[in-house]
């Protein structure tokens, strides 16, 4: 039987690219989930024939309720946060997907896991704040957590020899640096979104992209390293890799060191934790050794971009830190995203809630989302 997928995020970037996988690799789409862009849902609906969809947006699944009218096969609709995390939890997927983005992808992740659903995990945020829960739900249910996100596939796929995976020592994650490497607090000062939107190498959403030129992804990539990998945050080093065709490394104890290159292609690693263990042709393209002129390598500017200390100190201070850091960070883009807040702020907020009281409390989901709110409500005071 053909492996059935759902995805959750399904008309984002990253949910967009599986889609072309799942396309090239003739699997069956068991469903499909989106916030509020009923327009291409409408064409996924069309073109893989889910057996249900989610929408989170209430408005946004009363159009889908008219424009589902009449359709033959039409699949059946889910509604609202709770749509989503039931979507998750179905038993009939062979692997779930999770491409949503921030903490909202956090209950469907922990409903897919403990419905013994394999998951391909693109919602970093999953890990960064509920890590703990995540990894314990992953050894309680048995069930496959993939790494999605270029970085940690590369990781992963040079871990698969288990016997060099025993002895590894550090991880080198590299960032690409973002549209402002190697610029000076006083330049960027007054740099616009449009300005922070322009990726040097990918094509990405807007949150993650803002998240890219602050390096603050690249700070939550080292937290979620730090759940996926079983290293301390001193053991994982951030490596600017300006072309973006070194994806990771990994040294082992003799200090051999592995890397996994590729072209800046998100279908690489969604393919990967589609296939696992298994390679297959698809749709990204082969990397041109003849048309690259060079491969470079630079240190990270934690002074410029506090965001990447700020997310270092998180995970070093444990329990909710990262959680606070990372629902900071959210709403803090949300307002550089509509102008009321200049650029270099993003990293200023998230640093000012780790040294507020602004969270605490034990690790549960209760907890989890009181601390984001509380950090939220701590940007929404000092912006």
């Amino acid at each position: 039987m053909r492996k059935q997928i759902t995805i959750l995020g399904s008309t984002g970037s990253i949910g967009t690219q599986s889609l072309d996988v799942v396309r090239a690799q003739g699997y069956s789409v068991f469903g499909l989930a989106a916030h509020s862009n009923t327009e291409l849902l409408m064409q996924q609906i069309a073109q893989f024939h889910p057996k249900f969809v989610a929408v989170v947006d209430d408005a946004a699944a009363d159009r889908l309720v008219r424009e589902l009218q009449g359709m033959s096969h039409a699949p059946i609709l889910l509604r609202g946060k709770e749509g989503l995390v039931n979507l998750a939890a179905m038993e009939e997927s062979d692997i779930v997907l999770n491409a949503v983005v921030g903490i909202a992808g956090l209950p469907a992740t922990l409903a897919a896991i403990e419905n013994g659903n394999d998951v391909a995990l693109a919602n970093k945020e999953s890990l960064v704040t509920g890590g703990h829960l995540v990894t314990k739900a992953v050894e309680e249910y048995g069930v496959k957590l993939l790494p999605v996100d270029s970085e940690h596939s590369a990781i992963f796929q040079c871990l698969q020899d288990p016997y060099s995976a025993k002895s590894l020592k550090k991880i080198l994650l590299t960032a690409s640096g973002g549209p402002f490497f190697g610029k000076t607090r006083q330049e960027l000062e007054h740099v616009t979104k449009q300005d922070a939107l322009r990726h040097p190498n990918w094509s990405m959403g807007s949150k993650i992209t803002i998240d890219s030129a602050t390096l603050m992804n690249k700070g939550l990539e080292l937290i979620e390293a730090v759940w996926l990998f079983g290293l301390p945050a001193k053991d994982i080093e951030i490596v600017v890799q300006r072309q973006s065709i070194i994806h990771s490394m990994v040294q082992f104890s003799d200090n051999s060191i592995l890397a996994q290159l590729g072209v800046p292609d998100m279908r690489i690693p969604i393919q990967y934790a589609l296939t696992w263990p298994e390679r297959c042709p698809g749709p990204a393209p082969e990397l041109d050794f003849s048309l690259l002129q060079s491969i470079t390598f630079d240190k990270a500017d934690e002074e410029t971009f506090r965001c990447l200390a700020a997310c270092k100190r998180a995970i070093e201070t444990g329990g909710l830190a990262p959680c606070a850091a990372n629902g900071a960070n959210e709403e803090a883009v949300r307002l550089f995203l509509e102008d009321k807040i200049p650029f270099l702020k993003i990293g200023e907020l998230v640093e000012g809630v780790l040294e507020s009281d602004s969270f605490g409390g034990d690790y549960s989901v209760e907890n989890v989302y009181e601390c984001d709110a509380a950090a939220r409500a701590y940007v929404l005071e000092h912006a």
